[in-house]
């Protein structure tokens, strides 16, 4: 038995409640205990005042220069001061709640004082007080999170033991030619370090180590998994004439771009080949997403298959079935709209039609999974914002067909640290380039003082015929937060367009039929101005629409702001977004600049993700991010790119599944379940 994954319990002076309170913070062995990394550390070495930061941790040594005063606030509470003379330094040293100290504190007595730094004030709030000069040892002291009645002390103890009694067990898991390479510690040397770094320096450099072993295992992961759904998904192999292919691309209303083309070329290679497609397309808002569905569409059709496109919203598949109608309506292709308002005797004729191969392209909601939809031979699946579907509604598309290949498409920038963590097991492909002679959002971020303006502007721009969405971050009312809400908005916006504009109401709360109901008069500018919450913020077309109103945009992140955005500026006249907002913290002023000074959706997403970080970037709900004990995929994203690059090359290679010297890596990989059983050469 490998003595690392011994029950904590074997670790001398851990008893049941210890042991189970150690369980509570993820400790179950003593491979666990010596894996379980401080989160910060104190730095208990003297240091000169003049290198100190302000709000610094410092440890200080010096001569008592004033006599104690004690003061009693509240109930029990105490607060002790007194004068230090540290240096050249005279500072105020603060001690809370400890009043015996006032009889050990005598004039010209030596006090060592570990705690917070006020640079403007001089003075320290102590944590720590010690009568004497300080003693050599405990330089930099490892904190680690604990929880109950476990103590930072006694976790201190309890790695200190396991170290002595277990650190020679620790097995190298990097082979030596990665070690060399890099520069990096051995693992068992990094481990030692990370408990009881002596300087700082040692500290980075196994902090280096482990960033880069985190990044290659989880690397390794997605790429082995990847290597066994390819080699264990039958791909359909579409062969097709690429004349015919070439002049529906002749056919379309415009030229494609680059970016297109480049992307298109990507998705043919992967439905030619013997392997099941796996893709994920990233298009800014506006991009041409539709189109590459199209020509893919096409080239499984003419392969002698059908296609299914779904989407999230009724009145997006109605959107997209309109657009791919006209698309094909010079070809043989008969495109069909599948949601939950077809019923009765057009629903049976329509399932009927697509069981005999007489629909080629149907396009739906989720509506398309339902066990009673049978098609014919479906060859290419397509969901559109991806995200909004679960995993499980994604297979049971997939699975309406036989080694149907599949393709994802997000109109949500995802940076490119994201996409190779988030989706590593994927290929995917970025549309970088927007279509020609699209005029760029004019982007305002103004006080909400200014609203009167705002409404005079809107009502000029709809007196053109124009149309605009106000969006708010709340349905109603709410004690928590001081938000504009929809429906106050409604009624404002109403009253003041009274008699002249139609102002309609969208929000989460609605049904779908509601909320159809409401874009399509929205569509048919029945309604003017729409007020609404974010369910607009993917997918809806409507190129009429010319000015987008956010109200309390800081309440937003970058990414959403820009989808928000996206929702104007499909038509050929200039359009507006306009952020009213008056942030009160640095991000959310930070925000609101880099809105007005870019309409790039990848170069927002990587702001984005700087000031919010991963999780919160898909949402913490459903982001399914890994978590990571060191490393940090936004700041540490160079070893991320170099740790796949090194996992692509390894898995690829013969000699890692044969030569000893990766023994570890592989035995990783059987533990983490990636391969179950899958045997890869």
């Amino acid at each position: 038995m490998n003595t690392l994954s011994q029950p904590i319990s074997s670790l001398k002076g851990v008893g049941d409640e210890t042991e189970q309170l150690l369980n509570e913070i993820g400790i179950y062995t003593i491979e666990d205990l010596l894996e379980y990394f401080p989160y910060r550390y104190e730095d208990n070495n003297l240091k000169d005042l003049a290198d100190v930061n302000h709000e610094e941790r410092v440890t200080v040594e010096g001569k008592v220069h004033s006599e104690p005063l004690l003061t009693f606030f509240g109930k029990k509470k105490s607060r002790l001061t007194f004068r230090l003379l540290v240096g050249r330094y005279l500072v105020t040293v603060t001690c809370f709640n400890r009043p015996y100290f006032k009889k050990k504190l005598a004039i010209n007595g030596i006090v060592t004082v570990s705690g917070k730094w006020d640079k403007h004030r001089q003075t320290i709030t102590a944590q720590e007080l010690t009568f004497g000069p300080k003693k050599s040892e405990n330089g930099i002291e490892p904190v680690y999170s604990v929880k109950g009645k476990l103590t930072v002390k006694g976790m201190r103890k309890f790695v200190s033991i396991a170290l002595n009694s277990y650190l020679n067990d620790v097995k190298e898991l990097l082979p030596q030619e990665l070690l060399q390479k890099y520069k990096l510690l051995p693992r068992k040397e990094a481990i030692k370090i990370v408990h009881h770094p002596e300087v700082h320096e040692q500290l980075n450099q196994a902090r280096r180590r482990f960033i880069y072993e985190e990044f290659l295992l989880f690397q390794l992961k997605m790429q082995a998994l990847r290597k066994v759904q390819r080699e264990n998904s039958k791909g359909l192999n579409h062969i097709f004439p690429q004349e015919k292919l070439d002049v529906f691309i002749e056919s379309l209303p415009f030229s494609l771009t680059q970016a297109q083309l480049r992307v298109i070329n990507e998705i043919l290679v992967d439905m030619k080949s013997s392997y099941r497609m796996n893709r994920l397309l990233q298009g800014d808002v506006g991009s041409g997403k539709t189109v590459i569905a199209a020509i893919a569409f096409y080239a499984a059709i003419l392969s002698g298959y059908q296609g299914a496109l779904m989407v999230p919203t009724e009145i997006l598949a109605e959107q997209h079935a309109e657009s791919l109608v006209k698309l094909f309506e010079r070809f043989e292709v008969n495109v069909e709209l599948l949601t939950s308002s077809v019923k009765g005797k057009r629903r049976r004729e329509l399932l009927e039609k697509l069981k005999n191969n007489e629909i080629q392209l149907l396009i739906g909601t989720h509506a398309l999974i339902q066990d009673e939809i049978e098609f014919h031979k479906l060859g290419l699946v397509i969901t559109d914002e991806q995200h909004r579907f679960g995993v499980e509604q994604r297979r049971m598309l997939r699975e309406k067909g036989e080694h149907t290949d599949v393709l994802f498409m997000t109109a949500t920038p995802i940076p490119r640290t994201l996409a190779i963590t988030a989706f590593g097991e994927m290929d995917v492909s970025v549309i970088d380039e927007l279509p020609a002679g699209r005029k760029t959002i004019e982007t305002y971020w103004v006080k909400p003082t200014m609203l009167e303006r705002i409404l005079t502007f809107i009502e000029k721009e709809v007196a053109k015929g124009r149309q605009a969405y106000v969006i708010c971050p709340l349905i109603e009312e709410s004690e928590k937060l001081d938000v504009q809400n929809a429906i106050d908005v409604h009624s404002m916006l109403t009253h003041f367009y009274k008699g002249r504009y139609q102002v309609g109401l969208m929000h989460g709360r609605l049904s779908s039929e509601e909320k159809d109901e409401v874009m399509r008069s929205f569509s048919q500018n029945k309604v003017n101005i729409l007020v609404s919450t974010t369910v607009v913020e993917v997918g809806v077309n409507v190129p009429n629409a010319t000015i987008m109103v956010i109200y309390d945009a800081e309440r937003f992140g970058l990414s959403q702001l820009h989808q928000l955005r996206g929702r104007v500026g499909r038509g050929s006249e200039q359009s507006y977004c306009i952020l009213l907002s008056d942030p009160k913290s640095e991000a959310g002023k930070e925000r609101m600049k880099i809105m007005t000074e870019t309409n790039d959706g990848f170069v927002l997403s990587e702001r984005d993700l700087e000031l919010r970080g991963p999780g919160d970037f898909f949402g913490k709900k459903q982001s399914g991010m890994p978590i990571f004990k060191v490393a940090d995929m936004v700041h540490d994203y160079r070893a991320l790119e170099v740790a796949r690059q090194d996992a692509v090359h390894l898995i690829q290679s013969k000699s890692f599944w044969k030569d000893s010297k990766y023994e570890e890596l592989r035995k990783y990989l059987s533990q983490s379940g990636v391969l179950d059983g899958e045997k890869l050469d």
